[in-house]
């Protein structure tokens, strides 16, 4: 085959796979890996940071031993969570070992073996580490998903609102008030929109890949390519 053909090809190949990242499950569920990365990442950020501020203050009475160790403790079930939702979500294998770490508080010899025993656990401090970086990385996702619908949504609607009463569209420097340059500024919605989502698949691999690096496994991830 000549290499203008094969780069025919290509081309055709490349501009098909961009056209159909809509129609790809694996989109949806990107898109949805990253809309629960913010509440998530929030929540798991307050309980932490609460027990672990509420326990060391409480931790001359000997009553904050226990918050922190519990917490510490609810770090390893963060890790197996994420791992999980990664999986399902992104198809990313995060080959991670369950932390075979006993948790009683019904004695003080109990407290001290369970305190030692979290502390002493490596998926301990990568969970805490996880919950920091899921935090930031919530933050991110949920500004990413929501600046690039609202912008595709404000592209494609030119059509149908650039003339009506009290709104006004620009694009850049032009204002929009003909139906050709709204069906222009539609046009660039589709190829915003088409971008975007490839943009946010490549962003939520990112998350899966960080999810894998902190809870020491390797990735195999799924790159949105796929129709299934």
């Amino acid at each position: 085959m000549s290499e203008p053909a094969r780069s025919s090809r290509s081309a055709t190949a490349a501009l098909a796979r961009f056209v159909r990242v809509p129609f790809r499950r694996q989109t949806y569920r990107n898109l949805a890996y990253l809309l629960l990365a913010f509440p998530l990442g929030a929540a798991y950020f307050v309980v932490i940071t609460t027990g672990l501020s509420t326990g060391l203050g409480l931790v001359v009475t000997l009553l904050g031993v226990p918050i922190v160790a519990g917490t510490l403790a609810a770090t390893l079930g963060i890790g197996s969570l994420e791992a999980r939702l990664a999986g399902r979500l992104l198809d990313v294998d995060v080959d991670r070992p369950a932390p075979d770490v006993e948790v009683a508080f019904g004695s003080v010899d109990e407290i001290v073996a369970t305190t030692k025993r979290v502390v002493t656990t490596r998926a301990t401090w990568t969970g805490l580490l996880l919950v920091g970086v899921k935090f930031v990385f919530g933050i991110v996702a949920f500004t990413a998903v929501v600046a690039a619908g609202t912008t595709s949504a404000a592209l494609l609607a030119l059509p149908v609102l650039y003339d009506a009463s009290g709104v006004s569209y620009t694009l850049g420097p032009y204002v929009v008030d003909t139906l050709a340059e709204a069906a222009v500024g539609a046009g660039c919605g589709v190829v915003f929109l088409l971008g975007s989502l490839h943009a946010l698949n490549g962003l939520a691999r990112v998350g899966g890949a960080l999810t894998s690096a902190l809870l020491g496994g390797p990735t195999t991830a799924a790159t949105g390519d796929a129709d299934a």
